[in-house]
C-alpha cells in the first residue's frame, strides 16, 4: 500500500500522474476498439466489462464490508429479467429500464441483508445460497417470467454513432457503464459510507462503539452490491441475446466470488483483474475435451487418464470448474491478496530496482 500523507491525497481522483496517464490510455484504447476489431472481440471485451461491474459490486460486500454471499447469481437474474420485462411489458426505454431493474435488485439485496444482522460466516453464506437457488427455481417454474425458456429479449434500441452495428453500440454502452461503475465504487469507498463498511468488516463491535449504525450499513452494503449486479444482469440479457433461467445457477455465483478472491479482496484494481482473468478463462475453457489435455507435453496423458478414470466422459463438460478450483487453491496458498498482491510486489520490485 502507498502511504498517504494528507486527506487530499486520499480523495483525489488519480494518485499520481502515471496513474492518470494509464487510465487515459486505457480509455482511448477502449474508445478506438470498435473501429479496428470485429464483433467477436467486442463481445469478449464486453463480457469482461460486464463481469467487472459484478466484481465491483461483490467486492463492496465481501471485500470492504466482510459479508459472504453465494447468491449473487440471483441478483444477476433479477436484473436481467426485470430489464427485459420492463421494456417488453411496460414499454420503458432501455436507459430507464436498466436503472429501474438495478433498483429492484437493490431492494431484494436490502431484504436479503436483514438476516445479516444476526448471521455471519457460513450461516450467512447458506442464507444467500438459498436465495440464489430460490430465485433460479421461481424464474424457471413461473409462466409469467417465461418458464423454462425465459422471456424474449427486445431488440437493442440505442444508436450512439451512425453506421455502428448493434454489437458496436452495445459495446459502447457496456464499457461506459463499467467505467462509471469503477468511478462510483472508488468514490463510494472514500466517503463516510465506505469508511463505515470498512469499520464493520474490521470489527462490528468497534464500529458500533464508534457510532456506526451497523444494522443500516450492513443492509446498505447488500443493496449497493445488488444494485451493481442487477445493472450488469440487465446488460447481460442484451449481450447474450436471451434470458435462460438455467444460466443463473450456483456455479455462476461461485464464479463471481472467484473473481473477487482471485483478483484481490478490498481492491478495485483487483476486481478488474479478477473479472478479466475469470472471463477469459471461461471463454477459453468452454468446451474443453480430454484430447486437449492429452496434447500437453509431459503430463498431458497422465492428467487425461486421471480425469477419465475419476470423472468419466460425462463430467468433461464441467472441466473448467476443476481448473477454477485448482487456481483458487493455488492463489489462497501462495498469494492471499490475489493478482493485486502480485501487482503490488511487482511495482515495489521495479521501484527498488536495481537495488
Amino acid at each position: 500500500m502507498d502511504r498517504k500523507r494528507s486527506h487530499f491525497e486520499d480523495v483525489r481522483l488519480f494518485d499520481t500522474l502515471p496513474h492518470a496517464l494509464a487510465v487515459l490510455a486505457v480509455g482511448l484504447a477502449l474508445a478506438a476498439l470498435p473501429f479496428f476489431v470485429g464483433n467477436y472481440h467486442l463481445y469478449v471485451v464486453g463480457y469482461v466489462a460486464l463481469n467487472v461491474i459484478v466484481a465491483l459490486g461483490l467486492n463492496v460486500l465481501v471485500g470492504y464490508t466482510g459479508q459472504v454471499s453465494l447468491g449473487h447469481a440471483g441478483f444477476f437474474a433479477i436484473g436481467a429479467y426485470a430489464t427485459v420485462m420492463l421494456m417488453g411489458k411496460l414499454g420503458l426505454p432501455l436507459l430507464l429500464a436498466l436503472p429501474a431493474a438495478a433498483l429492484i435488485a437493490a431492494l431484494f439485496g436490502f431484504l436479503l441483508g436483514l438476516p445479516a444482522l444476526r448471521l455471519e460466516g457460513p450461516y450467512l453464506a447458506i442464507v444467500t445460497l438459498g436465495f440464489g437457488l430460490a430465485v433460479e427455481t421461481v424464474l424457471a417454474k413461473t409462466a409469467f417470467f417465461g418458464g423454462a425458456t425465459g422471456p424474449s429479449v427486445p431488440a437493442f434500441p440505442l444508436r450512439f454513432l451512425e453506421g455502428f452495428s448493434r454489437e458496436q453500440n452495445l459495446y459502447v454502452l457496456i464499457v461506459l457503464l463499467a467505467g462509471l461503475s469503477l468511478f462510483a465504487v472508488r468514490n463510494l469507498m472514500k466517503t463516510r459510507v465506505g469508511r463505515a463498511f470498512v469499520a464493520i468488516r474490521d470489527s462490528d463491535v468497534a464500529a458500533a462503539c464508534a457510532g456506526v449504525d451497523v444494522a443500516l450499513y450492513k443492509t446498505l452494503a447488500f443493496a449497493v452490491s445488488a444494485f451493481f449486479t442487477g445493472l450488469a444482469g440487465g446488460l447481460f440479457a442484451f449481450h447474450l441475446g436471451q434470458v435462460d433461467p438455467t444460466t443463473f445457477n450456483l456455479m455462476l455465483s461461485i464464479l463471481f466470488l472467484a473473481m473477487v478472491v482471485i483478483g484481490g479482496v478490498a481492491s478495485i484494481l483487483g476486481s478488474v483483474m479478477g473479472a478479466a482473468a475469470i472471463s477469459l478463462l471461461t471463454l477459453k475453457l468452454k468446451g474443453l475435451k480430454l484430447a486437449d489435455f492429452e496434447a500437453i507435453p509431459g503430463i498431458g496423458k497422465a492428467m487425461a487418464g486421471f480425469l477419465k478414470a475419476h470423472f468419466m466422459e460425462t463430467g468433461m463438460a464441467n472441466i473448467q470448474y476443476i481448473v477454477y478450483g485448482l487456481i483458487l487453491v493455488l492463489i489462497m496458498t501462495f498469494e492471499p491478496l490475489g493478482l493485486y498482491g502480485y501487482w503490488i510486489r511487482t511495482k515495489r520490485y521495479w521501484k527498488a530496482w536495481p537495488f
